[in-house]
């Protein structure tokens, strides 16, 4: 047997291998990290919804940045992640609350766009700012799709669930999006 062919063999071997272990430790995690994962990401879900139908949309934004200042770790910047997409999502829209947001595949005026917003929040980058205004982005973005950027649709979590009160007579617009 030729010896690019032993060497081939041998680099599939380890590859083969590795990808077994990647897998068993994956299982192991998901058996054991999951079901809590699951509930806690049910529960930020929850909360986003009922936060953001006592708000408006720059309610959620400003709550949400208050809560990633204080994050700790991966886990609560999923949780936070998700509390802001919800709370939009559930909350009365701000008039021009998207505008001035970048699709996510602008890149570079994304990046120079979330800098702007971490500063503008007192954010520092190992905050991982950035994600949580990539959730914003997603949320503008998904609103222009639908036709009506300022416009959310409300989010019920369960049928006996109230309407969200009435969006306040206010001219407050705000500055850099």
């Amino acid at each position: 047997m030729p010896t690019w062919v032993k060497i081939l063999l041998a680099i599939g071997g380890v590859l083969l291998v590795l990808l077994m272990a990647a897998a068993v430790v994956g299982y192991v995690v998901v058996r054991k990290y999951g079901p809590g994962m699951i509930e806690s990401t049910r529960h930020s879900f929850e909360e986003g919804t009922e936060y953001g139908r006592q708000t408006d949309q720059e309610g959620c934004l400003n709550e949400a940045a208050a809560r990633q200042a204080r994050v700790g770790g991966m886990m609560d910047m999923i949780r936070n992640g998700v509390f802001v997409e919800t709370c939009l999502s559930a909350s009365r829209p701000t008039p021009g609350f998207c505008d001035g947001v970048p699709r996510q595949l602008e890149l570079m005026k994304a990046v120079s766009w979330q800098q702007q917003q971490c500063r503008r929040f007192g954010l520092k980058p190992e905050q991982q700012c950035g994600q949580l205004f990539q959730g914003v982005q997603r949320f503008c973005e998904g609103r222009a799709r639908l036709g009506n950027m300022n416009e959310a649709p409300k989010v019920r979590v369960g049928d006996d669930a109230p309407p969200p009160p009435p969006a306040p007579a206010s001219a407050h617009t705000p500055g850099g999006r």
